[in-house]
C-alpha cells in the first residue's frame, strides 16, 4: 500500500489545458474516486501517476519519492483500463499470470498467487476459459484479478464499470468495494457516474476544466457542495440566485431565503436537494422557520415508491423529490408551497 501526493501539476496537449496546477491527496489504502464530465482531466491525472504521461510542471510522489520521471514499468502501479484490455488468445489463468510470468516468477509461486487472487475475484472453475466464453461482468473480474495478483503498491482504475448494464454495474460496485476492502490497495479510480463515486469511494475528487473543484468525502461534497457546478453535477439541485445579505439571500421579490448559521460565507445563488424540500397545499399552514416559496405543477413523475414534481417558479423549473406515503398525486396546474429548512440552504459560488 501506498500514499499518494500531487503538487501542482499541468498537463498541456498544444494549446488544450488537460491539468491546471492540480494538487490532491490520496490516502494510504483508501479508495478514491476522480469525478468530473469528459475533458476535466481526470484520465489524464491517471495516466501521469500510473506513468503513461509525464506532467510539465509539478510533483507526484508515491510514499513521499518522487515518481513523475519514473517509467510505468518501474512504479508498482496495477491497471485496469476500461475496455479491460485482455489477452483474447490467452485463458483466464494466463490473463492473470501475465504480470507474474513477465516478471519471471516461480511457475509454482505463479499458480499460488493466481489461484489466490481467482478465488477473491470469485472466478474458481474457470482458469481455462477464453474471453469469449466470459460474461460481461466475470471479464471484468478477470481484469481486477491481474491489476491486482502482481500486489502493487497502487490500483488504478479507468471507468471500470462503463462498459456494463445497470444490474450488473450496481452488483459489480459491491464485489469492488469488497476487493478493495480485502487487498487494502491504495485504489484510485476515474469515473462521471456520480451515483457510482457516492457509492464506491471513501473520498472523491471533483474536477473541471482541468481545475480540481472541491475535494472531501462523499457526504461532505454532496450536502455541502461549494460551486454551482458541484451542486448541479454530484446530483440535482435547484438554484436560487439573489442578494447575500446577513442571515441568507434576498430575492428579487423580496422573499428572504434563509440560511443556518454555520452555512458558509456569504453568496449570491443558494442551492438546495429536491429531497430537502417538501410541498404543501397553499391552504395549509406552514412550519415555522422554515423557507417558504409559492410554486405551480407542471408535471409530476410517479415511480411507484416516489413522485418527482417539476413545478413553475417565476421564470425556472424548480425539482422536488417525495415519498409515496399513500396520499396521492398532486394534480397539475395545483398552487402549491415549497418549504424547507435554512439547514439546507447551501451557498455555492457561481
Amino acid at each position: 500500500m501506498a500514499a499518494i501526493a500531487v503538487r501542482e501539476v499541468s498537463k498541456h496537449f498544444g494549446s488544450f489545458t488537460a491539468l491546471d496546477r492540480v494538487s490532491i491527496d490520496f490516502p494510504d489504502g483508501g479508495f478514491y474516486a476522480l469525478l468530473g464530465p469528459s475533458g476535466s482531466g481526470k484520465t489524464t491525472l491517471l495516466r501521469i501517476i500510473a506513468g503513461f504521461e509525464f506532467p510539465d510542471s509539478g510533483h507526484v510522489t508515491v510514499d513521499r519519492e518522487p515518481v513523475e520521471s519514473v517509467p510505468v514499468e518501474k512504479r508498482d502501479v496495477g491497471m485496469m483500463f476500461q475496455n479491460y484490455a485482455l489477452f483474447p488468445n490467452m485463458t483466464v489463468f494466463d490473463n492473470v499470470a501475465f504480470g507474474l510470468t513477465v516478471r519471471h516468477l516461480a511457475s509454482d509461486e505463479i499458480r499460488r498467487r493466481v489461484g489466490e487472487v481467482l478465488e477473491l475475484v470469485r472466478l474458481t472453475g474457470l482458469e481455462g476459459r477464453k474471453p469469449h466464453q466470459l460474461s460481461g461482468g466475470q471479464k471484468q473480474r478477470v481484469a481486477l484479478a491481474r491489476a491486482i495478483v502482481i500486489e502493487p503498491r497502487v490500483m488504478l482504475l479507468d471507468e471500470p464499470l462503463s462498459a456494463l448494464d445497470k444490474a450488473l454495474r450496481v452488483e459489480m460496485q459491491v464485489e469492488l468495494r469488497r476487493i478493495q476492502r480485502e487487498v487494502g490497495i491504495t485504489t484510485i479510480f476515474v469515473t462521471h457516474d456520480q451515483e457510482e463515486a457516492l457509492t464506491l469511494s471513501d473520498r472523491i475528487g471533483m474536477l473541471r476544466d482541468g481545475a480540481l473543484v472541491q475535494e472531501g468525502a462523499p457526504g461532505e461534497i454532496y450536502e455541502r457542495p461549494s460551486s454551482v457546478f458541484a451542486a448541479t453535477f454530484l446530483g440535482d439541485a435547484n438554484i436560487f440566485q439573489g442578494t447575500a445579505e446577513a442571515g441568507g439571500l434576498r430575492l428579487a421579490d423580496g422573499t428572504l431565503l434563509a440560511v443556518s448559521d454555520n452555512a458558509g460565507a456569504a453568496q449570491s445563488q443558494l442551492a438546495v436537494r429536491p429531497e430537502k424540500m417538501w410541498l404543501q397545499r397553499s391552504d395549509d399552514t406552514p412550519a415555522e422557520g422554515t423557507n417558504v416559496i409559492e410554486a405551480q405543477v407542471s408535471q409530476h413523475i410517479f415511480a411507484g415508491s416516489s413522485v418527482t414534481y417539476l413545478l413553475d417558479w417565476q421564470d425556472q423549473t424548480l425539482k422536488v423529490f417525495a415519498q409515496n406515503r399513500g396520499e396521492g398525486v398532486l394534480p397539475l396546474g395545483e398552487r402549491v408551497r415549497i418549504c424547507w429548512s435554512p439547514a439546507h440552504s447551501v451557498p455555492v459560488e457561481p
